[in-house]
């Protein structure tokens, strides 16, 4: 592969292609909302912080005092519910969502990338066989991984029987009659 840098032709000896990951395996799902959550949730934890720095300075220097304790208490409370429960709340919400999803055929496993509570990627590695689909449609849930809710785009697999094989709907669905037999006389 030879690619133009600054006019100097750069020869690059990589063998694999630019969708593989050496650890993790070959690229097979990428989210196209992981820029706005880091976004969304770095901007929520700023805000948090420079509330928590900025709000015993206003406090000092505008002399705000209050005759009641209980009005004291509910203006403190309402700020530190703002302050804490918001970066929180969309830390929940966007703990599963994948930013992106690799798959090592040798072995079935996947690696799914998504956030951790300080902003940094973490890697969560499971087998397709681990995988449970929800029997009721949960909002912020695709499948768990083990007991890890994750959340991914169906659409935005390139290749459909990548998410095919990661549900499990590419095995043959086949009926043991004796497993039948057996249900049917504890009943």
């Amino acid at each position: 592969q030879v690619t133009s840098f600054q006019g100097i032709a750069v020869r690059s000896l990589c063998t694999s292609s630019p969708h593989d990951h050496p650890e993790h395996g070959r690229l097979v799902y990428k989210g196209n909302l992981a820029k706005a959550v880091l976004g969304v949730k770095f901007f929520s934890y700023s805000t948090s912080i420079f509330n928590l720095f900025m709000m015993p300075y206003i406090m000092l220097k505008t002399g705000i005092g209050f005759d009641s304790l209980l009005i004291e208490t509910a203006f403190y409370g309402l700020i530190g519910f703002f302050t804490f429960v918001t970066p929180v709340t969309l830390h929940v919400l966007t703990k599963g969502y994948v930013v992106r999803l690799y798959y090592k055929d040798d072995m079935d496993t996947y690696t799914a990338i998504t956030y951790n509570v300080i902003l940094a990627e973490k890697a969560t590695v499971f087998h397709q066989k681990d995988v449970k689909i929800p029997d009721i449609t949960k909002m912020f849930t695709t499948f768990y991984a083990k007991t890890k809710s994750m959340l991914v785009n169906p659409s935005l697999f390139p290749n459909p029987q990548d998410y095919h094989h990661l549900m499990g709907y590419d095995k043959s669905l086949y009926f043991n009659l004796e497993e039948e037999k057996e249900a049917g006389e504890r009943k």
